[in-house]
């Protein structure tokens, strides 16, 4: 059986996007897989515990709206750069383009770019996207889209983020 890489979008206004991107992350390891991650809007987050089969990069100082337009520009180039070397790497079975959603929302880039960088990829590798209000070409594109939605959330009863959980 030949195995075929799959596109997965994680998507919605509801938490763990990310951290469903992670667990899949985790996942691919314990299979011996090797996993490239690229945070667009992100700090750098560390999750050495996953050793050397995970490696990440992260752009970007926090969220667009504290971040001023060209800087965010500028930010999201160098990341979708870094997505493109590992989306032309066999040496990764999954990239993960997290909060990518938000940089094409933005028009940091174009999907039409995204599209058919994702369809030159290695076929069998594996990529997440995340990211709020993923748009509908990537939607029809992706083998698996999952749409997160807030049911309840503590943040909405005053309790601060709790790390290892939201961080």
């Amino acid at each position: 059986m030949n195995k075929k890489g799959l596109i997965i979008v994680f998507t919605g206004d509801g938490k763990g996007k990310t951290t469903a991107a992670m667990g899949t992350a985790l996942r691919m390891i314990a299979h011996g897989g090797k996993v490239g991650a690229v945070h667009f809007f992100k700090p750098r987050t560390s999750c050495a515990v996953l050793g050397s089969q995970y490696k990440s990069w992260s752009f970007g100082g926090g969220f667009t709206w504290k971040t001023e337009r060209k800087e965010n520009a500028r930010a999201v180039q160098k990341a979708w750069e870094q997505c493109c070397e590992l989306l032309r790497s066999p040496q990764y079975d999954l990239v993960i383009l997290d909060e990518i959603h938000i940089a094409l929302q933005c028009k940091f880039l174009k999907v039409a770019e995204v599209i058919k960088t994702l369809k030159r990829r290695p076929l069998a590798q594996h990529v997440i996207l995340t990211g709020r209000s993923a748009p509908p070409r990537i939607i029809r594109l992706a083998d698996l889209v999952t749409e997160m939605k807030c049911v309840k959330h503590p943040f909405k009863r005053g309790l601060p983020a709790q790390p290892g959980i939201e961080f």
